[in-house]
């Protein structure tokens, strides 16, 4: 059986506490809203939220990948909008930046990134590259000591109001995947021109999505992030942090869930009783329960692979797929329990329900999932070196 350790109980405890008093209180009015509540940032740096796995030097508290999952998991169990920022924030992020970056781009960036005192976001998708990254279309052509970056990133999270992104672009399309250069670019560069997404979003809508336009934007080269024709590895290695949080996050939805479907059946009575001792309801909450400890015991053991040193790839893309899964089939039967009271906005596995289904898809689609698995599990990578 895997147990947290008396430290991320605490952490546990912690952040369920400060999501109650924090984040429920605003959950469904940033949801129908559409707003972002961005004084969020600076508290969720202040009690450590945005570091748990970096160390102190630059901002972190230097608690490992299990502390972040199991603070993924306590604010996505109230919100998936503000789970999803931390994400990013971090996982997307600050992670890319601590495993890719020159000491001066991580003095640079990570004390604050963590503090909440400036956002970052993570610029890989386009339209004709989504898990098809290699066919990126933006590019960045030399020009002396600098790059001239052209074409249109979407779908990026906090493109509005970040400070600095990590932005993909290719020097050399020719080469696919090995032509894929990272850039850290800041806000207030010209050419650099992120705007609204034009769509309303399914779940996640106190989020900003937004797209980011680059028109003859001029980089110095002490901005490329890694090396040149390196941006395939750094954006895998930053999809591998990010996909934890993902997993965590849809942990918690999966949680939520079950809480809620327990709460619901032990209350609402039909036929002279709670509706709680029907075995099809007794079956459907059973399903769930089962389905988020097993979602959970695969997300801390790939979190406590990261603290191990291990690589695990494979199994934080298990965690994400699974994780993914469950909570969506979780959301989707909270509904039907729920009857017309889940239907609408009244109760929150509404919301659960919209919010889920992105997690299927970002990060990495389960299919793509289960082909790094496949894969992984065929030993193709190897067969093909």
């Amino acid at each position: 059986m895997f147990e947290l350790s008396a430290e991320h109980l605490a952490v546990q405890e912690q952040v369920r506490a400060f999501a109650q008093r924090e984040i429920e209180p605003i959950v469904k009015e940033i949801d129908e809203t559409g707003r972002f509540p961005s004084d969020i940032v600076a508290k969720l740096g202040a009690e450590g939220y945005l570091g748990h796995p970096l160390p102190k030097k630059y901002g972190g508290t230097g608690k490992g990948y299990l502390a972040a999952a199991v603070t993924y998991e306590e604010i996505g169990r109230v919100c998936s909008s503000i789970r999803g920022f931390i994400a990013v924030q971090l996982g997307l992020v600050s992670m890319c930046i601590h495993d890719w970056g020159t000491e001066e781009q991580k003095q640079r960036y990570l004390p604050r990134l963590t503090a909440g005192k400036i956002i970052g976001c993570y610029s890989l998708t386009e339209k004709n590259a989504g898990s098809d990254v290699a066919n990126m279309e933006t590019v960045a052509t030399p020009d002396g000591d600098h790059f001239v970056i052209n074409g249109q990133k979407v779908w990026i999270t906090n493109a509005n109001f970040a400070d600095v992104a990590i932005l993909f672009a290719s020097v050399d399309r020719s080469k696919r995947h090995r032509g894929i250069t990272a850039f850290l670019i800041e806000k207030g560069t010209p050419g650099f021109n992120p705007a609204h997404q034009k769509y309303k979003s399914l779940g996640h809508r106190a989020m900003d999505h937004g797209t980011i336009n680059l028109q003859n934007c001029r980089v110095h080269k002490s901005q490329v992030l890694g090396e040149v024709g390196g941006g395939f590895r750094v954006a895998m290695g930053a999809l591998d942090h990010g996909r934890l949080g993902v997993a965590a996050g849809c942990l918690g939805v999966a949680q939520a869930c079950l809480d809620a479907c327990v709460k619901f059946a032990n209350a609402r009575v039909q036929f002279g009783q709670p509706i709680a001792e029907f075995q099809m309801i007794q079956k459907t909450i059973a399903d769930i329960a089962v389905e988020t400890e097993a979602a959970r015991l695969l997300t801390y053991r790939a979190a406590a692979q990261k603290d191990a040193g291990k690589k695990n790839t494979r199994e934080t893309s298990m965690a994400k797929l699974y994780a993914s899964e469950a909570a969506s089939r979780a959301a989707s039967n909270a509904v039907t329990l729920h009857g017309s009271y889940g239907y609408s906005n009244e109760n929150p596995v509404e919301r659960y329900y919209r919010d889920i289904k992105g997690s299927e898809i970002y990060e990495g689609t389960s299919y793509i999932q289960r082909i790094i698995i496949a894969r992984d599990a065929l030993g193709i990578r190897k067969l093909n070196q």
